[in-house]
């Protein structure tokens, strides 16, 4: 159990390179964050974000997950258990926008 979960946070940490060097804390902005998008493009959008501040909050020392990237980077199965959490999330999303119908 503790090898997936360490798997999970590395491999997320894949997804969050990108925005790593911004500070990518929750805003308090217009109430917090919401679930509610416009389109299914913008609830995947979402999907990552909630991946990589889960990453930042689980891990927020960037040089250790810099350091450990080559372990992870490659491994197939920590990027199948990356996309899994985005998946979920959008999941999530998709549900509280009742599936973007009209």
């Amino acid at each position: 159990m503790r090898r997936i979960l360490i798997a999970l946070v590395a491999a997320l940490a894949i997804a969050a390179a990108p925005v790593l060097a911004e500070d990518d804390a929750p805003s308090d902005d217009a109430g917090g964050l919401s679930l509610i998008t416009d389109t299914p493009a913008e609830g995947f959008d979402l999907a990552l974000q909630l991946a990589r501040r889960a990453v930042v909050a689980t891990q927020p020392d960037k040089d250790v997950l810099f350091d450990q990237r080559p372990a992870y980077s490659e491994d197939a199965e920590d990027l199948i258990a990356a996309s899994h959490v985005v998946a979920v999330h959008f999941q999530t999303i998709a549900a509280a926008n009742n599936y973007w119908r009209d």
